[in-house]
């Protein structure tokens, strides 16, 4: 469900795509998708996973954010994937392929956290895209409504939530949204978001006591 559409010109995105230097390095790791270095980028100094975390990667295939968490995590920790695309197994890794926003999706990923909390919550989750922008945009921020909401209910006290959105409509609103619920939260543009992109990355961390 991840991912951005494709320029009008896709010959042009093919070749910008081929050229890209994360591109051939994520070839060159052995990882999935290019997206894994946003995440690494994101966390900065202070990774996001370390050994022993429950992660939940929303809106997971190809794989590369839970393919990433996973290796972070290692044996002692866990990675529950959901995304209505199928994904090619990855070891240690949790994948459901089902509709997160529908019920049957949500109740999927709380029987994988067996009464557990998690300690990061990513979601890279993006809807079915019209080209009408304002759709696209309220349809966005929809999915991520969806995903605070369970970050809220599954995140450890100091448990930390991550998500991709668009500047745009809706934008600023998510972003209070967010601060009313968690302690800090930053807008991150890593390095390897491509500079045409709109993607912004919301980082937020320490919930706030209801």
């Amino acid at each position: 469900m991840g991912g951005n559409a494709r320029p009008k010109n896709s010959r042009d995105w093919v070749k910008r795509h081929l050229s890209d230097p994360y591109v051939k390095r994520a070839q060159e790791e052995g990882y999935r998708s290019r997206s894994v270095y946003k995440l690494q980028q994101v966390g900065g100094r202070q990774p996001l996973v370390r050994a022993g975390m429950t992660v939940v990667d929303l809106g997971s295939a190809p794989g590369g954010w839970s393919q990433w968490s996973m290796e972070q995590a290692g044996p002692t920790g866990k990675v529950i994937a959901i995304d209505l695309l199928p994904m090619k197994p990855l070891a240690g890794v949790q994948f459901i392929q089902a509709d997160f926003s529908s019920v049957a999706g949500l109740e999927a990923v709380e029987q994988a956290l067996e009464g557990k909390q998690a300690d990061l919550v990513i979601s890279d989750m993006a809807p079915n895209m019209t080209g009408i922008p304002t759709t696209d945009q309220a349809r966005l921020f929809g999915l991520e409504e969806l995903a605070m909401e369970f970050a809220l209910k599954s995140l450890k006290p100091e448990g930390v939530f991550l998500c991709k959105v668009f500047q745009g409509a809706g934008f600023e609103p998510f972003v209070k949204e967010l601060r009313g619920h968690f302690k800090t939260v930053a807008a991150k543009k890593p390095d390897s978001s491509r500079d045409e992109s709109r993607e912004t990355f919301l980082l937020a961390k320490g919930l706030k006591a209801v």
